[in-house]
């Protein structure tokens, strides 16, 4: 029986006019944003602060993210690059080998992870609200969006996985004929898992502020470590490497989460 792969050809855009293109995943990532302030409204009430921190942690949040998975992707996967077009960094146009307006395209994870942390300690001093009670809450809604960027992945056709012949293989036809690992879903799932579990563990047990951030660090990166090995290079320096970037960037981050773990691992009430 010939397999019945499914083939994949959408191009990402969902609005094109021109001048102007919306593409969905645009609409995944800031949809990502907005459910995880809907999300966290509860929580600020629960805590009795008002309305305008969770606004202003959102701004200082956003301004991380963006600014943080676009210099990691600079910085980890195209150094040499950039370093030789800084300006390409920060301006959504390529120079060479011809002007063209491109859209800031190349966002890391990790980076974006490094620039929550950033503006989550900037916002946590300016405000005086304890950071690891600010990080608790984020680790409750980030796997969600952390999902809905994956889904945006699998529309750009991007980060696509290995040749196979599972039945549930993606034939991503902007690429090639190949039946690949769906690698984006992979993960997508992983973290909408990650979401569920988060989210039901934290109102079962109630530990030290830090141990559930600290959980997340654990589980996502470790999802992202055991997923890569179903997905292609993003670049080809790491065909020289034991383990590719995207592993090798969450390792840190595995360990600072047991770390964290087993420092704020007291248990405070259990419900």
């Amino acid at each position: 029986m010939i397999p019945l792969y499914i083939n994949w050809s959408h191009d990402g855009s969902l609005l094109e006019l021109g001048f102007y293109e919306l593409r969905i995943y645009s609409i995944l990532f800031g949809l990502g944003f907005v459910f995880g302030f809907l999300l966290l409204q509860r929580h600020f009430r629960e805590d009795l602060l008002p309305e305008e921190k969770l606004e202003k942690l959102f701004v200082f949040v956003i301004i991380g993210t963006v600014i943080g998975a676009r210099l990691g992707h600079c910085l980890f996967y195209e150094f040499d690059y950039y370093y030789n077009n800084p300006l390409e960094i920060f301006l959504p146009v390529r120079f060479a080998p011809e002007f063209e307006v491109t859209g800031f395209q190349g966002l890391a994870s990790h980076g974006g992870a490094i620039g929550i942390l950033v503006a989550v300690f900037i916002y946590s001093w300016k405000n005086k609200i304890n950071t690891y009670w600010v990080l608790d809450k984020l680790a409750l809604v980030v796997p969600l969006a952390c999902g809905f960027i994956r889904l945006g992945n699998l529309f750009n056709s991007e980060m696509i996985g290995h040749p196979t012949t599972v039945p549930w293989a993606f034939v991503f036809r902007r690429i090639d004929s190949i039946p690949r690992h769906p690698g984006q879903l992979y993960e997508a799932v992983a973290y909408f898992s990650i979401f569920i579990f988060m989210n039901l563990y934290s109102k079962k047990v109630k530990k030290e502020s830090g141990y559930l951030f600290g959980l997340f660090l654990v589980l996502a990166c470790s999802a992202r470590f055991f997923l890569e090995f179903f997905k292609i290079d993003q670049v080809g320096f790491e065909s020289d490497l034991v383990l590719n970037m995207g592993q090798i960037l969450s390792l840190p981050f595995i360990i600072a989460g047991i770390i964290l773990m087993k420092k704020r691992g007291g248990v405070i009430m259990m419900v």
